[in-house]
């Protein structure tokens, strides 16, 4: 199993502690008893505020993850949507987890046309005769979907994916959004 940190998390890290001792280390020095509180705390929350943004911003250019190539293929039979390519590991570093995040967008929003008559309307009897009555049909013209499409791919290295989801059958001249990321 490939370990979540990197050198580079351990080094920003151990920096974060050393801020930290230097703060608490300038506070116990005090010669004022009532600012020695205050102090603590905002040697503390600069600290762990730095910590987390160090980690994330470390996670962002150490872990690269592409898209060497992608397709999709509607399966009309069961109404599935199958996207299937190959990831790769550009960056130096193993990534523990690859997550792929796709989003489908139906026509309106995806032109940026938003009249009326692009999006889904109810129809058939009931239908009809409901809509009147305030029990309108309310139909989502975006779906996003995550999948864990990899887990602990080391540096350099390829792998094939392939991921499935229901289509939605309103949908028409639908806009996808692919994007991959690495953790």
């Amino acid at each position: 199993m490939i370990p979540l940190l990197n050198y580079w998390h351990y080094i920003f890290l151990g920096l974060s502690f050393l801020i930290f001792l230097i703060g608490l280390i300038s506070a116990l020095r005090q010669e004022k008893k009532n600012l020695i509180l205050p102090m603590l705390i905002s040697t503390i929350l600069v600290t762990v505020f730095l910590a987390f943004f160090s980690v994330i911003v470390v996670d962002k250019y150490t872990k690269k993850v592409e898209i060497v190539k992608i397709k999709n293929k509607r399966l009309l039979s069961t109404e599935q949507i199958i996207y299937s390519g190959m990831i790769k590991n550009v960056g130096n570093h193993p990534i523990g987890k690859v997550t792929i995040e796709i989003k489908l967008v139906n026509k309106g929003h995806a032109t940026g046309n938003v009249k009326g008559g692009n999006f889904y309307k109810a129809s058939g009897f009931f239908d009809f005769f409901s809509s009147g009555m305030g029990m309108e049909k309310s139909k989502p013209q975006s779906i996003t979907k995550t999948f864990v499409i990899a887990r602990n791919l080391k540096a350099g290295a390829a792998k094939p994916f392939r991921v499935h989801f229901k289509y939605p059958g309103y949908f028409r001249s639908v806009a996808d959004f692919v994007e991959v990321s690495g953790r």
